[in-house]
C-alpha cells in the first residue's frame, strides 16, 4: 500500500526523537498503522543538525513554508513551538488539505478554536496527543476509552518542571529558589523557566482536557493561573504533619446545580492527602486523574517530557490520522472530541465562585483569644475548620504559626475572611492560603 508522507516542521529535542522512533520502529508501526509512515520532507532552520539526523532519507529545506505547500506531503508535523509563525504554518497546511499532527500546547490553547473550526471546514484533522503530558496517552482516554462517561473532573500533575521542585523542596527542606537552581543544573528547567514556574505551561494543558472533557470552547484566557513561586518550604512541612502533599495541579470540574453552574478551569499549588496514588508522584513524572460517572476513577501516569516519551504520542497520532486518512471525511471521529459548531455553553466560573477546601496559615501573638478572633471571623463567613496546627513559638518570640484547614467553602467568602483576619493587630503579615482537594474517587 502507498505510504503516507508526512512533512516535518522542526527537528529538534522533539523533532529528532520522532524520526529515530519512527525509524527504529518501521516495522512495528507500519504493522499497526496498516501502511508504512515516512517522514520525507524536513524543514529546519539549522540545515546541518537536519543532516546529521536524515542524511539523504529526506527531503531538506529551511523554508517551512515550501513544505506546507509541497502538493506530496500527507501529513504535517508541527514541531517549533510558539504562537506566531507555528500558526500561520498550521493553518496554510490545514488551507492545503493537509493533515496536522502538533506538539503545541501553546498555540492550541489560545488559537485552537480557530485552527480547529478551519480544520473542520477542510475536512482534515488536527491530532496533538503529544501537546498534553507527553508520553501519557491522555487525549487518546479522553476521547475514545472514557468515550461512554460523563466526566466530572479532571487532576493533573501536567508539568514535571514544576512536580521535581516540590518533591525536590520536600524531600531535602530546600526553599523554592535553591530547587529551581538544582531544577535548572539537571535540564529540568529552563534558564528562563517562567511558563513553567507560574503554571502557564500547566494551564494550557489543562485548557485542552478541559475542552474534549466537557464540550466546550478553547478559554485559556479564562483559565486561573498560580505557580508555586511564592511557595515556602515551611508550608510543604506542615502539609506533611497533617497528612498532605502539595502539588501543582491544573483541574477541571464541571459544576451543575446549586448556585453556580459552570466549568471550573484553575492551575494552582493543591494540598493532595498523602495516601492518594497522584499524591506520590515524584521527581519529573506526570500523572493525570480522570473521574468518569460510569467509571470511577482512572490514573494515567508516566513521563511528561524528553525526546522519546513525546515521540511517542507524536507518532501515535499518525498512526491515528493514517488509518482515518482515507475514511469518509464527514463520519471520521473528530480529534477534539465533539464537532467544532456543536460546543455546549457551560461557562468558565471565575476563581471567586470555586468551591474547594483550604489550607490557611497565618502569623500570630502568642496570647489568648487569639484563636477565638480568627474562627469567629472564620464561622461568621460559615466556613468550617477540619483541622489545626498550632506551633509552639521558638525561644524569645511572642509569635507563632497557626496553621487551618476548612472544610469546602466558596473561595469569596475565603477572600473575606482572610481579609478580616488579617486586619486584626494580633497578626503579622498575610494569610497564606494553599487549595486543598480531597480527590476521592
Amino acid at each position: 500500500m502507498k505510504p503516507i508522507n508526512v512533512g516535518l516542521l522542526g527537528i529538534g529535542t522533539v523533532g529528532g526523537g520522532t524520526w529515530t522512533v519512527l525509524t527504529r520502529n518501521q516495522e512495528e508501526i507500519t504493522r499497526r498503522a496498516g501502511r508504512p509512515i515516512r517522514i520525507t520532507a524536513v524543514a529546519d532552520r539549522n540545515l546541518e543538525h537536519a543532516r546529521s539526523l536524515v542524511g539523504d532519507q529526506a527531503k531538506l529545506t529551511d523554508d517551512a513554508f515550501a513544505l506546507v505547500k509541497d502538493p506530496d506531503i500527507d501529513i504535517v508535523v508541527e514541531l517549533i513551538g510558539g504562537y506566531t509563525t507555528a500558526k500561520e504554518l498550521v493553518l496554510q497546511a490545514i488551507e492545503n488539505g493537509k493533515h496536522v499532527v502538533t506538539a503545541n500546547k501553546a498555540l492550541l490553547a489560545v488559537h485552537g478554536n480557530e485552527i480547529f473550526a478551519a480544520a473542520q471546514k477542510k475536512g482534515v484533522m488536527v491530532a496533538f496527543e503529544a501537546a498534553v503530558a507527553g508520553g501519557i496517552p491522555i487525549i487518546k482516554a479522553l476521547r475514545e476509552g472514557l468515550s461512554a462517561n460523563r466526566i466530572q473532573w479532571i487532576a493533573g500533575i501536567i508539568n514535571g518542571t514544576t512536580n521535581f521542585i516540590l518533591s525536590e523542596m520536600r524531600d531535602k527542606g530546600l526553599s523554592f529558589d535553591a530547587a529551581l537552581k538544582d531544577a535548572q543544573k539537571l535540564g529540568y528547567a529552563e534558564a528562563d523557566p517562567t511558563f513553567d514556574i507560574e503554571g502557564i505551561d500547566a494551564a494550557h494543558k489543562a485548557t485542552l482536557m478541559a475542552s474534549i472533557a466537557f464540550g466546550i470552547p478553547v478559554q485559556f484566557d479564562k483559565a486561573y493561573v498560580e505557580g508555586i513561586t511564592k511557595l515556602q518550604a515551611k508550608d510543604i512541612r506542615y502539609a506533611e504533619q497533617l497528612g498532605y502533599r502539595i502539588k501543582l495541579l491544573g483541574i477541571a470540574k464541571r459544576k451543575e446545580g446549586g448556585q453556580v453552574s459552570g466549568v471550573e478551569l484553575r492551575v494552582h499549588p493543591t494540598l493532595i492527602p498523602a495516601k492518594r496514588l497522584i499524591a506520590n508522584v515524584e521527581g519529573a513524572m506526570n500523572a493525570v486523574l480522570v473521574q468518569g460517572d460510569a467509571v470511577g476513577a482512572t490514573l494515567y501516569y508516566g513521563k511528561g517530557a524528553g525526546a522519546e516519551p513525546t515521540a511517542s504520542s507524536v507518532i501515535a497520532d499518525l498512526v491515528d490520522v493514517t488509518r482515518l486518512h482515507t475514511a469518509d471525511k464527514h463520519h471520521r471521529v473528530p480529534h477534539l472530541a465533539f464537532q467544532p459548531d456543536q460546543l455546549t455553553d457551560l461557562p468558565i466560573l471565575p476563581i471567586e465562585e470555586v468551591e474547594t477546601a483550604y489550607y490557611l496559615r497565618m502569623r500570630a501573638a502568642d496570647k489568648p483569644g487569639v484563636l477565638a478572633d480568627i474562627t469567629r471571623i472564620l464561622a461568621d463567613l460559615e466556613i468550617s475548620i477540619d483541622a489545626m496546627l498550632q506551633k509552639e513559638p521558638d525561644e524569645g518570640e511572642d509569635q507563632t504559626d497557626i496553621v487551618l484547614l476548612t472544610h469546602v467553602a466558596r473561595e469569596k467568602a475565603v477572600n473575606a475572611a482572610m481579609a478580616k483576619i488579617e486586619a486584626l493587630t494580633t497578626i503579622a503579615g498575610k494569610v497564606t492560603r494553599i487549595r486543598l482537594e480531597e480527590l476521592n474517587g
